[in-house]
């Protein structure tokens, strides 16, 4: 199986799992409350936070932007989704601020606009979320960046995503097992696929979790996950659709902490007699041959 670099780091198996905070849109278009999230996710020790990034006329139609939201930015759905949206000024500080901190930054881009204004910062790769698997003009923009490509394959079949794989053509894919809900159950969580997916594709493969706690973030690095994604918040109860499924800091130093355990934990997978198991042998066991 291949080994991906992302940034300074490789993924695959064998190296460490690569840990990412999700960020999204739980800034809530406040480049200032973005900022306190990238501190947040570095002093978890995340290795990586992830945005999202739309051009908002390009995305939805005009009548569903002119459908009725109530929001903090107004009260149509346009102007929620307009008002999530962080400008060029504000990734230059994201960036800034990333490369301050030691963090890797990218996004999950909606459009082939968004992709086009994410190269101007020349990110370590790009994320396809799970929505646009199926969007071949997308995908081949992506894949035209030439650079590393995550990918959920949340609310897809498996004839999807072997499309998806067939159409990025000869991309450095890292796949995500993904299930679509905000917030999924565990019944819904299906991790023994994350092996099937190694199987199959021959690609690294990670988990983007959308469930509420962390121990089934760490039984999907146990079953093989290279790559963790979790979305990320100050506060569960902040206004905004995403932050119910996000872990908040301490949570995520916990799983951070806990995923490095796991890893140690995993070993090498040859059978040994440790050191400090003989004086026990000695002791209990009756019969003995090499």
């Amino acid at each position: 199986m291949s080994v991906v670099r992302i940034g300074d780091r490789l993924v695959g198996p064998g190296q460490p799992t690569l840990v990412v905070a999700e960020i999204g849109i739980n800034h809530n278009g406040d480049v200032e409350l973005a900022k306190r999230l990238i501190e947040a996710a570095a002093g978890a020790g995340c290795d990586a936070v992830k945005f999202q990034k739309r051009t908002v006329d390009a995305v939805y139609s005009a009548a569903e932007l002119a459908r009725p939201r109530e929001s903090p930015f107004g009260a149509t759905n346009g102007d929620l989704k307009r008002g999530l949206e962080l400008g060029r000024d504000a990734y230059a500080e994201i960036d800034r601020h990333c490369r301050r901190l030691g963090l890797l930054w990218f996004a999950s881009c909606w459009d082939a606009a968004s992709i086009e204004f994410l190269e101007l910062f020349d990110p370590p790769c790009h994320k396809v979320a799970s929505p646009c698997l199926t969007d071949d003009a997308l995908l081949d923009a992506y894949r035209r960046t030439r650079r590393p490509l995550l990918v959920s394959t949340g609310m897809s079949s498996s004839s999807q995503i072997d499309h998806a794989v067939h159409v990025l053509g000869d991309a450095a894919l890292v796949l995500l097992h993904c299930t679509s809900a905000y917030p999924a159950t565990a019944e819904e969580l299906n991790l023994r696929v994350i092996p099937w997916l190694a199987d199959r594709y021959k690609v690294p493969i990670g988990y983007s979790g959308h469930e509420v706690g962390l121990y089934t973030t760490l039984a999907a690095v146990a079953l093989g996950a290279c790559l963790v994604e979790r979305h990320f918040t100050l506060d569960r109860t902040m206004w905004g659709s995403d932050q119910v499924a996000s872990v908040e800091p301490q949570g995520m130093a916990r799983l951070v902490k806990d995923i490095r355990a796991v890893e140690v934990a995993l070993g090498d997978g040859v059978k040994r007699v440790y050191q400090s198991e003989l004086p026990v042998r000695e002791k209990l066991r009756r019969v003995n041959f090499t």
